[in-house]
């Protein structure tokens, strides 16, 4: 199983828009689990540390092999969504592992 996870750091700078633009990334991004195949799980994850240095938001999707990642990452919808959310993230840190 290969876990995969994506912090994001957002461009929005007050509380307000924050919550605004996680709720954009939110709904560009839970539909994939039914639309692409080979998305066992799908969750995202709002910070309530409410640290300064602190991401705001976490995607962590499983897929049952590599092969699987890879093609949710090239799947259209993905794309799409990805294309929707770029204007709204300043940036991403990514990590992907294999799970026992």
């Amino acid at each position: 199983m290969i876990r995969h996870i994506v912090a994001f750091d957002l461009v929005a700078e007050d509380a307000t828009a924050r919550a605004e633009t996680v709720s954009t990334i939110r709904g560009q991004l839970e539909p994939l689990a039914g639309v692409i195949p080979g998305v066992l799980s799908l969750e995202l994850g709002d910070d309530i540390g409410g640290i300064p240095t602190h991401w705001p938001l976490v995607l962590v999707t499983e897929h049952p092999d590599l092969e699987s990642l890879q093609a949710y990452q090239a799947h259209p919808a993905h794309q799409a969504a990805i294309a929707a959310i770029d204007p709204l993230v300043r940036t991403r840190a990514v990590v992907d592992y294999a799970r026992s």
